[in-house]
């Protein structure tokens, strides 16, 4: 079944695109995470010299300077390692990296995003450091990236997973 498809006969079960639009996805989301305070570190920079290279990257960042070019390389992805704490405060960035057109270079984004909000499914660390209202959050821009993107999801072929990430986040919520 292709997104477009699934999106279609399950905008009332998700959220419709014109609430999300109306609210203000964006707004929503700094006013969820915002407010996340900027960790000393961003890693377990102690662990391995991998980690305390990806600590060094995001600590020399901030959710103004943070690029595509910092977390858009799967195998070289500083959020793999990162804590909980340091995704809510990067967390209005990456969506909005998520939000954007494909890249040239790196591709869609929001596949990879998709990634750290979907590993370890009911054990994720990201998932379970979040509240309630910044579960729902983050479960409303997967809905809406589900509805408004369904042809990249497609395209990747990847529709089981976003619905599932989704259903994760909107349950926990």
């Amino acid at each position: 079944m292709s997104a477009s498809s699934v999106a279609e006969s399950t905008t009332t079960a998700v959220v419709s695109a014109k609430p999300v639009q109306d609210i203000g996805l964006l707004s929503r989301i700094d006013a969820a995470f915002g407010t996340a305070p900027r960790p000393e570190h961003f890693t377990n920079y102690q662990h391995c010299e991998e980690c305390a290279d990806h600590d060094r990257l995001l600590r020399t960042r901030d959710r103004q300077t943070l690029s595509l070019a910092d977390v858009g390389n799967p195998g070289w992805d500083p959020l793999c390692f990162i804590t909980p704490e340091g995704l809510a405060y990067y967390f209005p960035t990456l969506a909005r990296l998520a939000l954007a057109e494909p890249d040239a270079l790196y591709g869609w984004y929001a596949d990879q995003f998709l990634f750290h909000l979907y590993w370890g499914y009911r054990d994720n660390a990201f998932l379970q450091f979040c509240t309630p209202e910044q579960r729902a959050t983050v479960a409303a821009l997967l809905a809406w990236l589900i509805e408004q993107r369904a042809a990249l999801i497609d395209a990747d072929g990847s529709v089981d997973e976003w619905l599932r990430c989704w259903a994760l986040w909107a349950e926990a919520a």
